[in-house]
């Protein structure tokens, strides 16, 4: 896959979105569902001639065919209202991918699902399934088709060799949380992060290098959340990405600690995972 002037011309094709923004410099690349019609073109279609603002740099087909609508260097609209890492207005830095799946759906008799727009999809037919998760909610969602899978992972592979400032690559929901829940929990985006990054967390790896280290004479804090639990998180930061809970209680090595957009937080080490923690929520222990 290539690209010439922020262009795709391999692998896949242009048309021009109606409306788009001025120039942009892209560190985040944003993945959704279009929840709408599976139709080939369909969702492209929308995208392309939307009045709205609406607007995406690239539409991934069911087939796994590629279009893309939008420059790479120029503002699309499809982040809405967002903010990654504190910073509002993620269409501002980001290249949208839009992935076409009908997003949630609901259940219709014994063996169909429903999304928004009331077609009825056959769940064995269409590898649909019941899931519930803290980011999405409960809800029956359609898997992704493996050359979807493979079109998203060769367009992401092709835009962090071609666009040097990119650095993460991160779902709607994240970057609106309980706003959105695309894409859907099916989809397989830390193997996807693991496979384009080459390390299962960038932004994680990039707390870990900011933070101090914690003496082990001193590195061990006792959970201070009265008849509650805390949240263990992948990295400091209250977007979701919650990995545990530690009973209150609990004494836990403290193995660095950072300040992170103005509060402090701890990397602790609880069963076998390492997270991060509110070190307001922790008190210093000793025997």
């Amino acid at each position: 896959m290539k690209f010439s002037n922020h262009k795709i011309v391999e692998g896949g094709t242009y048309r021009a979105a109606r409306s788009f923004g001025g120039k942009i410099t892209p560190t985040v690349v944003v993945l959704h569902d279009t929840a709408g019609r599976l139709d080939q073109g369909n969702s492209a279609d929308y995208l392309q001639t939307s009045p709205s603002g609406t607007s995406v740099q690239f539409v991934i087909e069911r087939d796994g065919s590629i279009e893309q609508q939008v420059p790479l260097n120029r503002r699309a609209g499809h982040a809405g209202r967002s903010e990654y890492h504190g910073v509002k207005g993620v269409n501002n830095f980001s290249i949208g991918i839009e992935i076409v799946n009908p997003g949630r759906m609901t259940k219709s008799g014994a063996d169909h699902a429903v999304p928004w727009f009331k077609k009825r999809y056959d769940i064995a037919e269409h590898d649909i399934e019941f899931v519930r998760t803290e980011e999405h909610g409960a809800g029956f969602w359609m898997d992704y088709t493996e050359e979807q899978i493979m079109a998203v992972e060769e367009l992401l592979r092709a835009l962090f060799d071609y666009v040097p400032t990119l650095e993460d690559i991160v779902t709607h929901w994240y970057i609106s949380p309980g706003r959105k829940s695309d894409t859907n929990p099916l989809f397989p985006l830390e193997l996807i992060k693991a496979r384009i990054l080459g390390r299962d967390d960038l932004v994680a790896q990039k707390a870990i290098d900011a933070a101090d280290d914690v003496e082990a004479a001193q590195g061990r804090v006792q959970i201070d959340v009265p008849h509650d639990t805390l949240n263990m998180r992948r990295w400091p930061s209250f977007n979701p990405n919650v990995i545990g809970a530690i009973p209150d209680g609990v004494v836990v090595p403290v193995i660095r600690s950072g300040s992170f957009a103005g509060r402090e937080w701890h990397l602790v080490r609880y069963g076998v995972h390492e997270g991060w923690i509110v070190a307001r929520y922790a008190a210093p222990y000793t025997v």
